[in-house]
């Protein structure tokens, strides 16, 4: 039976097993969830044994468990390395949800006409992890599978995959492979298959602006006093200029600067400005002076700050200049910024703005380094052949701006080339209420998966 057929016949099932996944708040970033995120990982390590893997184990690590499983039918042939993740972000606001994010539901939606899956994880990772283990159940149902394989599903990718280092360091030799295996990315539309060729490294922080010694009533101290929320507005409108170009002395030093040839590559991936508009209500595009939409969010480092708070924000009103305020901020870097550079400079500049009516505190989160895969690799021809197969066209590279921090460890640590196929669309609303993940783009993963262990094999003779 052909993968089509088999996706066809079991369609419901495989749908219906990854709603009763989702409906576990396996959310890393809060400890009140932590059992939550172990029992996803006991149902991941039965979902891989029920697929068809001889071996599959819980390894502990300092942090959440990660889930190994292999299936070895011959040394001698290639090796493929699944990697996924079965954590998901917090899904806060809750307010803008327009169901439950734990209980999932399928609707019709324009763009999903056949239906999607809105809950939280739907899309990043564990509708498009649980892909390629109905993918695995496929291949070893239908005694299909061409080489060997291994998964790798982690619980902490969500808040920077911390004991994944640890964890590769120790079990090198375990997780020996000729390609890793990711669907942790998107396509350009649900007819334009594409693959991801790079990413976009991150370094995040947060930063505490610390005024008074406490809150202060804002008529008797108001002009008087520095107001730290006053003044981390202010700093943070200092970090970047006129023309959206950030202001930290030093950033762009090692930026990777694309050629006009490149740049005219990436310009004929299809794209409306208009229609990019219109999907997110907004009046007019907004970013780096000299640079296009698609190249602003893909090739450009960036800064933004992902959280802001301090003082009072609940009923009514209260009078008051607060202690302290706070910001989180995420800085997107490109190929040969390194993120614990880009954080120091980050540090000092920041420090260097404050007046000295305030204190200011730096706070590192976690970071990584950006990626870039080469089109030229065998990897990246069976891929794009799995695509033609299923597709019925050529798919068309493109970078990505988000960040899998660890796919630069992995080619440090496993001396491997990752494999980005991802079945999202940029409309999923990944990190966002209402993340959702269309059905036809879940069961599409499935059918096209099997031939990239076809073709890898192949061209690997």
């Amino acid at each position: 039976m052909n993968t089509k057929s088999y996706v066809e016949k079991n369609k419901d099932r495989f749908i219906n097993e990854l709603v009763e996944l989702l409906k576990i708040p396996s959310i890393s970033a809060d400890p009140a969830y932590k059992d939550d995120v172990i029992k996803t990982s006991e149902v991941i390590k039965n979902s891989l044994l029920e697929a068809g893997c001889d071996k599959v184990e819980i390894c502990e690590t300092p942090g959440y468990p990660i889930v190994y499983g292999e299936k070895i039918i011959d040394p001698n042939l290639p090796t493929v390395l699944v990697y996924g993740h079965y954590d998901v972000q917090p899904p806060d606001p809750i307010n803008l949800w327009d169901s439950p994010p734990f209980e999932p539901v399928i609707k019709k939606t324009d763009l999903h006409p056949e239906g999607a899956i809105f809950a939280r994880g739907a899309c990043d990772d564990k509708g498009q992890m649980y892909m390629h283990v109905k993918a695995m159940e496929y291949m070893t149902a239908n005694n299909d599978l061409p080489c060997n394989v291994k998964f790798m599903i982690e619980g902490e990718e969500e808040v920077g995959s911390e004991s994944l280092g640890w964890f590769l360091e120790r079990n090198r030799e375990k997780l020996a492979n000729d390609v890793i295996l990711i669907s942790d990315t998107g396509m350009i539309a649900k007819d334009v298959p594409s693959i991801t060729t790079g990413l976009r490294g991150l370094s995040y922080v947060e930063v505490e602006v610390t005024g008074p010694n406490r809150d202060l009533h804002s008529g008797l101290y108001g002009g008087a006093v520095a107001n730290p929320i006053n003044i981390l507005c202010d700093m943070i409108s200092q970090l970047q200029d006129e023309d959206n170009r950030i202001t930290i002395p030093g950033f762009y030093d090692k930026v990777e600067e694309l050629s006009a040839e490149e740049r005219a590559e990436m310009a004929k991936a299809p794209f409306s400005q208009e229609a990019y508009n219109k999907a997110l209500d907004i009046a007019q595009e907004h970013g780096e002076k000299g640079y296009t939409t698609n190249e602003r969010n893909s090739i450009r480092p960036t800064l933004d700050v992902n959280g802001i708070w301090g003082g009072y924000t609940g009923e009514g009103a209260k009078t008051v200049i607060a202690s302290k305020a706070y910001a989180k901020i995420s800085m997107r870097l490109v190929p040969d910024q390194d993120w614990h550079e880009i954080t120091d400079l980050f540090k000092k500049h920041f420090e260097s703005i404050a007046p000295a009516g305030v204190k200011v505190k730096v706070n590192p989160h976690h970071g990584g380094t950006a990626y870039v895969t080469p089109i030229d690799s065998l990897g990246y021809k069976a891929a794009s052949a799995a695509y033609e197969d299923t597709f019925g066209k050529t798919p068309i590279p493109q970078r990505s701006g988000g960040s899998i921090p660890i796919v630069a460890l992995f080619e440090k640590e496993l001396n491997s080339k990752s494999i980005l196929m991802g079945f999202g669309l940029d409309s999923d609303a990944i990190h966002s209420p209402n993340e959702h993940f269309g059905v036809w783009n879940y069961l599409k993963g499935i059918e096209t998966i099997p031939h990239f262990y076809k073709h890898f094999t192949e061209m690997s003779k």
